[in-house]
């Protein structure tokens, strides 16, 4: 049964009366209520979240102000910001919209119009979309990186959000940092989902085939683990779906909780199955559940043709509007749809005579103050936290300023993550994987313990405290700065820069490969010696298991001696030859 913009108005004013939204005076703004006033059009619905990160709670999240485009990606979707972003989508700015897609003003605007996500209001918003389209016309995507990202769902191995995902009635998925339990902790998980996990692209290892560790494939001939697509007749058409997981998952994260299973593009093997598809099944249209990140995402579009959308995640974009890619078949539509819980993607397409014909894209940010709770689903949060309670709502510190994690270099948060390391192993220099997860703290609020794990909490968190040269030191930089800023989407993880404390440097991104780092200077101003050895501190080894302790309590205890989170100083590189580039904005080492 729908909902009328008269009923979801009372809906709101009853959550307001109920105390179930904060005075901001926001809620009771029309362009708020005209924000999910979505109008049907064609036939066939697909709802699509990603990058939740574990976030079941609404939270703060800062979009960046360095998000770089290199070579053929220069000046294009995603990597625009701050202002450049707005024009290109036609956004108005200060506005609700601008606060949910740029930086801008942030720290003034989330006090403004507060906070986003939770997975309470999410299932309102879902539920919402699709009973005013009709549930059997809708499907609820999710593309992954749904399980990790919060201290429950590392005490609960992912199981609180299979749980979550199974109330908010998700249909089917893909999957990264799932890949980062143990194989039998994911296909756990995966039994008790009650939607469908598609992976094309995860294969058995040929060692494990031949051991006999094949109990689990999916289909032996091909040797891929897990279903690779699945047909859903709705709205009078029918649909294929395909999931596509993280092509790097054994090269970003541990290869030993998984070791018999490989991952990559397979971009050939897509288009042979994507073929297959439309010549067995007669599909109306091929959609992709994807977890590439964009770039590859747009660059996988103008390689494989025959399919229609490719509903994509892992790099956290939020793209207001999709991206059109032409290719052999004709085109295909490209969507990224942010992070944390942030947003909700709708993309309704009209599917007749054996095609899609035209579609309407709208990118809903979820602002908890303007959707009521889920009752349900809030019940089920509540059971979930319960036991971990304490341990979440620990004070640390008060924040300084904004503490946040999300751009091509050091964040705040980040920040404070490299000076624990160095403290608190009593190290000259630290390092820190430049994650794009990790929610944000505005200025004046506490940080507490589950905000230091909402920024570090994943399944290898050892620190370590080990000697290196400074050519050792280097390398890293220019192997990670490879992964960014490579012009061939094909070979770039997705992920930001390596986080550094201690030291400066000077990154010129347009430079080729080991060339791009130079002038690596110590706080103390000392240069660095490519020779000489230094100490240095970080976590989350993709390799050998650390020996550290965890890096949650390194940061903690640093806080809880600090008082106050403030930044000192801030190890963000100098930066040459992107001074006019529309992906950097009010950064100060140009």
């Amino acid at each position: 049964m729908s909902m009328s913009r008269r009923e979801f108005a009372q809906l709101m004013g009853l959550a307001g009366a109920a105390g179930l939204l904060p005075t901001t005076g926001f809620a009771a703004k029309k362009q708020s209520a005209d924000l999910y006033e979505v109008p049907n059009f064609g036939n066939v619905r697909l709802l699509h979240i990603t990058d939740c990160h574990a976030q079941l709670l609404p939270v703060y999240f800062r979009e960046p102000n360095v998000n770089l485009g290199i070579g053929p990606a220069y000046g294009k979707a995603p990597h625009l910001v701050g202002d450049k972003l707005l024009n290109h989508f036609g956004i108005a700015p200060n506005t609700l919209e601008a606060h949910a897609f740029s930086y801008l003003k942030f720290n003034e605007a989330a006090q403004k119009y507060g906070k986003v996500g939770g997975f309470a209001h999410i299932k309102t918003l879902v539920n919402r979309l699709r009973e005013g389209y009709g549930r059997d016309k809708t499907l609820l995507l999710d593309g992954g990186d749904t399980w990790q990202g919060s201290g429950t769902s590392y005490k609960t191995r992912g199981m609180d959000m299979v749980k979550a995902t199974n109330e908010l009635g998700v249909d089917i998925m893909t999957g990264h940092w799932e890949f980062t339990y143990h194989q039998e902790e994911i296909l756990n998980n995966i039994k008790a989902f009650n939607g469908e996990f598609l992976a094309h692209n995860v294969m058995i290892t040929e060692d494990a085939l031949f051991e006999g560790a094949d109990e689990y494939i999916f289909d032996e001939d091909s040797g891929r683990v897990f279903k690779p697509y699945m047909m859903r007749e709705m709205g009078g058409a029918r649909v294929a779906i395909i999931g596509q997981a993280f092509p790097r998952t054994k090269i970003a994260n541990p290869a030993r909780f998984i070791p018999d299973w490989s991952f990559d593009i397979f971009d050939r093997e897509l288009q042979e199955l994507v073929d297959q598809i439309r010549a067995e099944e007669k599909p109306d249209a091929v959609v992709v559940i994807s977890h590439n990140g964009m770039d590859v995402d747009l660059a996988m579009a103008s390689r494989v043709s025959g399919i229609d959308v490719i509903l994509g995640g892992h790099t956290h974009d939020g793209m207001p509007q999709p991206t059109v890619v032409k290719n052999n078949a004709g085109q295909t539509l490209v969507c990224n749809v942010g992070s944390n819980g942030k947003f909700v993607g709708v993309m309704d397409l009209d599917i007749r005579n054996g095609k899609v014909q035209g579609f309407n894209y709208r990118l809903l940010p979820v602002f908890s103050e303007l959707l009521a709770p889920d009752p349900a689903m809030a019940k089920l949060i509540t059971d979930i936290r319960a036991p971990y309670t304490d341990w979440l709502n620990e004070e640390l510190a008060v924040a300084d300023e904004v503490m946040f994690r999300r751009g091509n270099f050091n964040g705040t948060f980040d920040q404070v993550i490299c000076d624990a390391l160095r403290e608190q192993l009593d190290a000259q220099v630290s390092l820190s994987p430049g994650f794009r997860w990790g929610t944000s703290v505005l200025e004046g609020q506490m940080v507490r313990m589950e905000h230091v794990l909402d920024q570090t909490c994943l399944t290898y968190p050892e620190t370590y405290a080990r000697n290196m040269k400074g050519s050792d030191l280097k390398l890293i930089l220019e192997d990670v700065a490879d992964n960014i800023f490579n012009p061939e989407p094909y070979l770039q993880s997705g992920g930001d820069m390596v986080r550094v404390g201690g030291f400066d440097y000077v990154c010129d991104p347009m430079k080729p490969v080991g060339q791009r780092i130079s002038e690596m200077t110590l706080d103390n101003g000392e240069k660095i010696d490519m020779n000489k050895e230094y100490k240095v501190a970080g976590w989350a080894t993709v390799g050998a298991r650390s020996e550290g302790p965890d890096i949650w309590d390194v940061t903690a205890n640093y806080l809880r001696d600090k008082k106050v989170a403030r930044i000192s100083k801030l190890n963000t590189p100098k930066l040459k030859n992107v001074a006019n580039n529309p992906g950097i904005a009010a950064y100060a080492k140009l």
